[in-house]
């Protein structure tokens, strides 16, 4: 039987973060969701199970602004790199999830890694 696009996603994602349990060494997981209109990321602490810091294209004065998708994600992954550098985290492991290293996703991981983020 074939499997959904949803299923399909799902197993991407975590052959994704199976890699990344192997890399990570202790440092949070920056994960990235993009949806048609918008683009989200947060930082966990899968140790702890915490979100240690969170942004999203809808926030405050960013979704009011005009602009291509990739300036809303780059605009996200400077927000959220800052609020991650302001509780102490400056490396972490990129989570892109299903979607493909390309577009928004990144544009928002150039964006962190700017804003001072190592991955």
């Amino acid at each position: 039987m074939a499997l959904s696009h949803r299923d399909t996603a799902q197993r991407r994602a975590q052959r994704t973060r199976i890699r990344l349990r192997k890399l990570a060494n202790g440092r949070p997981r920056l994960s990235v969701f993009r949806s048609s209109k918008n683009i989200y990321a947060q930082i966990i602490d899968d140790q702890r199970g915490v979100t240690l810091a969170a942004a999203s294209s809808l926030e405050g004065a960013e979704a009011k602004q005009k602009g291509s998708d990739k300036d809303a994600a780059a605009r996200v992954g400077a927000l959220v790199a800052q609020r991650a550098i302001e509780k102490g985290v400056k490396e972490v492991v990129f989570d892109r999830g299903s979607y493909l290293y390309h577009g928004r996703v990144k544009a928002l991981a150039d964006a962190a890694r700017e804003a001072g983020l190592n991955f």
